[in-house]
This record gives structure tokens, sequence and C-alpha cells, in this order.
């Protein structure tokens, strides 16, 4: 026996709609569509909705349900309250009306239009139609574009404009675009990047979080009443990419950052990463629960490459920090018994005659390391009381005759290049050069002539930095000159003051510090401002 077909009645209401001040609700159209079934001899009719749902979109939760129902044949009619209920989306819109419907014998009603392929054939391919939904793609496309310079505009007066806060902030009752610390949450985030600065891994900070009973962000909003996302599936338990995304989000530091993701367009609702010199930055907006000195310090821990030892919480000493001189890859950890030695990754993992081994101890190593690392703090300390007197003497000379000659020859060679250059054409012209070797020559001077005021611009501001002075409170002493009591090495420790470590093939090491061009410009103020004296005296 066939089956009865019945006619399908779908409604749609998105939250563009609503914001623009359309007022046929859902309840209103499914009022008007069930009206118009019943007077028109569909007494079976079925209801297909999606509330707040953009009509761009065809993996819409009710119109894919409808399309099922199409597909499974039982389906005499859709009937609609007009062509934007159904799409915003001309070419989709267009080819489901025109081919998928006309083969499925499946008649189509759009009330508003007077759209009907079984009374009316010609009005679906009239021109009504195709207007109708080019004219509703556009909208979309102006009210999408309008939506995009609201939200630009607020990010880029600081208005935070997430649907929820994260996690360790609440949004201000008194204003949902200001956020405002939330005591408990942000304990656990302050702990989070403690644990980390400590040396600890993303997957033991899981654990550690998880064993000890602390909600996970949806976990907690939903205990806390707070509103949340049912699509995000983390609760009850963390995971390493909460723990990745609260370390690397510069929103703790009281800083609002914006826009680091966007919907690809309008029509295709993917969403894309933005990349960072796009983002909206406003600082101080809201309080911070982190200072800018540990998110920095944990960006670049989160650089490196770290790997945790076997049935070990703690990350190894030196992960991410050794580097083959020779090679450049990575010295790799290995342990035979109770000897522990690094040798360089090449020549363990890949080819033994594309590098050598360059192995050294631990012992020897983490020896080495200190003792360089206590000897640049010692110059540190050194410098601080040098520069005090200095500053303290009545004149303060900042010349540097090094930077002034530097300077002075590069000016010369430059001039020298630009007169070269401007000769070409006239050589061209005399026939002494073809075309080719003129435009070849000219490229070339260029590029000469780029890096030379690439390289003046760099002399100019150091020479410029170094007429300022000097302070003792120069951040590259302070770094060094805290840790005046080290005796044992830590990650924190290296991850303030080392930049990386190279091994050589004798077993020789050397530490490449941190803040490097400012200790060489500091000494070089000491010795302008030592030499003479010394001389005189």
């Amino acid at each position: 026996m066939a089956k009865t077909k019945i006619a399908l009645l779908y409604e749609r209401l998105s939250r563009d709609d609503e914001l623009n001040g359309e007022s046929f609700s859902i309840q209103n159209q499914k009022i008007m569509l069930e009206d118009f079934a019943r007077r028109n001899g569909y007494p079976r009719f079925k209801h297909f909705t999606d509330d707040g749902v953009s009509g761009t979109r065809f993996d819409r939760p009710g119109f894919i349900a409808m399309m099922e129902e199409v597909e499974d044949g039982n389906v005499e009619v859709i009937i609609i309250k007009d062509l934007s209920r159904f799409a915003r989306n001309y070419s989709d819109a267009g080819s489901l009306i025109d081919n998928l419907f006309v083969q499925m014998g499946v008649r189509f009603i759009s009330l508003a239009e007077g759209v009907d392929s079984y009374l009316n054939p010609d009005s679906v391919n009239s021109i009504i139609v195709p207007i109708t939904n080019v004219m509703n793609d556009q909208y979309c496309y102006q009210t999408s574009k309008k939506i995009r310079q609201v939200f630009d505009y607020k990010r880029r007066n600081g208005q935070y404009i997430g649907s929820f806060a994260p996690y360790g902030y609440i949004k201000d009752p008194k204003d949902k675009h200001q956020l405002i610390v939330d005591p408990e949450a942000a304990e656990t985030v302050k702990k989070i990047y403690e644990m980390c600065l400590q040396g600890t891994a993303k997957l033991q900070i899981v654990m550690y979080l998880n064993d000890h009973g602390i909600p996970s962000p949806t976990a907690y909003r939903k205990l806390k009443g707070l509103p949340y996302s049912p699509a995000i599936s983390d609760a009850p338990m963390w995971g390493n990419k909460i723990i990745t995304d609260i370390l690397r989000n510069p929103i703790y530091t009281g800083d609002l950052v914006q826009g680091r993701r966007r919907v690809k367009s309008y029509k295709v609702h993917q969403i894309e990463a933005v990349p960072e010199e796009e983002w909206v930055r406003v600082p101080d907006t809201h309080e911070a629960i982190i200072t800018h000195e540990t998110f920095d310090r944990v960006q670049e821990l989160l650089k490196r490459d770290t790997r945790t030892a076997p049935k070990k919480r703690e990350l190894h000493l030196f992960s991410g920090f050794l580097r083959c001189a020779d090679c450049g890859k990575a010295v790799t950890r290995s342990q035979s018994g109770k000897n522990v030695y690094y040798s360089c990754s090449t020549y363990k993992k890949r080819s033994r005659t594309a590098c050598t081994m360059h192995s050294i101890k631990h012992n020897r190593l983490e020896a080495a390391v200190l003792f360089a690392i206590q000897y640049q703090v010692s110059t540190a300390v050194s410098y601080s009381e040098i520069v005090t007197r200095i500053n303290a003497a009545p004149l303060k000379k900042s010349q540097s005759h090094r930077l002034n000659d530097q300077i002075a020859a590069k000016e010369k060679e430059l001039t020298k290049i630009t007169r070269y250059k401007q000769s070409l054409y006239q050589d061209w012209k005399d026939g002494e050069i073809t075309q080719q070797e003129y435009r070849d020559m000219k490229a070339d001077y260029e590029r000469q002539a780029a890096e030379l005021a690439d390289v003046l611009a760099r002399l100019n501001a150091e020479r410029a930095e170094l007429a300022n002075g000097v302070d003792k409170e120069h951040p590259a002493l302070v770094a060094f000159a805290k840790y005046q009591s080290i005796e044992t090495l830590t990650r924190e420790i290296l991850t303030d003051l080392v930049d990386h470590i190279k091994v050589y093939e004798n077993g020789n090491i050397s530490v490449h510090f941190k803040f490097a061009d400012e200790f060489r410009r500091i000494a070089e103020y000491i010795e302008i401002n030592t030499t003479d004296t010394a001389e005189a005296g």
C-alpha cells in the first residue's frame, strides 16, 4: 500500500533577522503555514524549524531533517513563508528548487513571492525567483559586513565581545563588555602558570587538576550557573588543549586581545585562524591574573621541544635548550644505567655520516652551564656598580668612536653605490652596456643600497640608545642580578637567562645568553666612560 504523502512546513529565524527587526517569529510562521496547508487540502503536515540559524548555511538541523524526508520519497509539497526563510545563498537555493525538487516530484510553494511549481510552473523559472535569491544573498552579505564592522569597532574600543567570559573571569553584571576577575577560577589559572614555569609538563598539569577534583572550565561554569557552550564536551575533565589555550591566552595579562579567529565568509561558516599581526590588542582593559613577565616566560617555554622522562612529571632540565654546534639540530638526552648523557639527534636518529656524536655527560654539562651563568651574573653585578659610579659623575660620555666610524664608513659606501646606480642609465644610452646588463646591474645596486640602509638604521638606533645612557636598573642587568645566590640550576633560571646552548664535538659548550646585544652596548658605555679617565690618571 502506497504511503500517503505529506506537506512539509519549513520555518527559520536567524539572530540577524532579530537584530534587523524582522517581525515574523517562528510561531507566526507556523500559524501562517498551517493555515495555508489546511485551506489547500494538506491536512497532514510536518514542521521543520531552525531557530537562530543563518540562512547562508545548509547544515541547519531542521533543514537537513527536511531534506532527509524528501529523499525518502514521501513528501508532496514544501511550503515556506518566503524565499529568504528557505535560503539566503543564491546558487544553492536555485539548484534545489530548479533541479532536486523537480526530479523528486515535490511541489514547492513560497507564499510571499507567489511561487508555486505545480499551479504555475513558470513562477519557478520566472525572473522573480533568481532576483529574489540574489537580493537575499546580497542582504546577507551586507548584514554580515555591518555586523563585522560593529564587532571591529567594539574590539578596538576595548570592549569584550565573546559569548562567554574566559575561564578565570566573569562578565561584569553592569557592563557585559567588561571582564572582572573570578577569584576561585583565577587561582587555578595561576596554579597552571606556576606549574608550567616549574617544569611540569602539560599532561601532568592535566593529571594534577583532575586528580585533585578541580572542575574543568565547562564543568565549573555549570556548577556556578554561568553561561557555557553545549558544543564543548570537556566536562568534567581537564584536557591538554584546555591547558594549552589557557597558557597561550594573553587576556590573563589584563590586555584584551581579540579577533584571533574568524568565520571564513558569510557563506562558508568555517572558523579559521587570523595572523597574529591582524589581532586587535588593547592594553590594560581589565585586572590581570598573570604578569606580562610570567606570560612571556611561559611563551618561551612553550616554543621549545620539551618532553618528560618516562614515569616522571617534570621536564628534563635542558629539554629544548641544546643544539649541535655543527648541524644545528637538537642534542637529545639518553640514559644507560645510571649514566645520563646527551648527543646529536642527527647522529643518533638519521645518519652517522651526516654528523658526529657531540656527546657530553649530564653532570659535566650541568656544572659547565652553572659556572657560565654564575660568571654572567657576576659580570652583571659588576656592570651595575660601575654604571652607578659613572652616572654619579658630573659628566657622562656617550659617543662611541666605533659606532661613529662604522656609520661614516657605511654612509660613504652608500653614497658610492648611489653614484654608480645613477651613472648606469647614461652608460646604457651611450651603448657601453646592454639593456639587460643595465637592468641586472640596477637591481644589484638597489639590493646593496637597501642592505646598507638597513645597517645604517640599526647603527643609528644603537648610537641613539647609547646617547640616552645606561641605568643600573637596565632590564638586562636586573634579569641576571636577581640570581646572585644561584647554587643549582632550574628550568626557570634557564628560561629567564639562556637562549640556547651549543654542544661541540670535543665536549665543550658555549652558552648563548639572552640580552647579548644589550650587554655588549652596556660594556661599550662603560668602556667609553672609563678608558679616557684611566689614561688621564
